[in-house]
């Protein structure tokens, strides 16, 4: 059975697919331009189509909530479901900032007690690799 994660925020759905094992199997990133229903119908019909069979399916993110709620989906509040997320697929990160639509967060994965990594600190390209290769597509 397939986990499913709608991220719907105030000008984007995030989706994330976990086959069985809990390895993402895809992502998808859309603007909604303010169609929420209407967009998460079409991203869980293309889903369906793609993944068939029963699914698991848990909605987060600040626009999310009233729809969770209106099809009596599970809700999972947005900083929680980043910390679930960040501490299983990178358990040595310390912080996540993350930049949204209309706000921002910077969460302490350590409380800064982590030690210091050794040897040099990674090179800008390095960190921009890392986070190009990061991103949803």
């Amino acid at each position: 059975m397939h986990r499913i994660g709608l991220d719907i925020g105030s000008t984007t759905i995030k989706t994330v697919v976990l086959d069985e094992t809990g390895h993402v199997c895809h992502t998808q990133y859309e603007r909604h331009f303010s169609r929420i229903a209407e967009k998460a119908r079409e991203v869980l019909l293309a889903l369906g189509k793609k993944f068939p069979g029963k699914h698991r399916l848990c909605i987060s993110g600040s626009a999310g909530i009233g729809l969770s709620e209106q099809l009596g989906i599970p809700f999972a509040q947005e900083v929680f479901a980043t910390r679930t997320a960040v501490t299983t697929l990178r358990p040595d990160a310390d912080v996540v900032i993350e930049l949204g639509g209309e706000d921002a967060k910077i969460l302490f994965l350590t409380g800064g007690t982590a030690p210091a990594p050794a040897g040099p600190a990674p090179s800008l390209t390095r960190w921009r690799r890392c986070c190009r290769s990061a991103r949803m597509k």
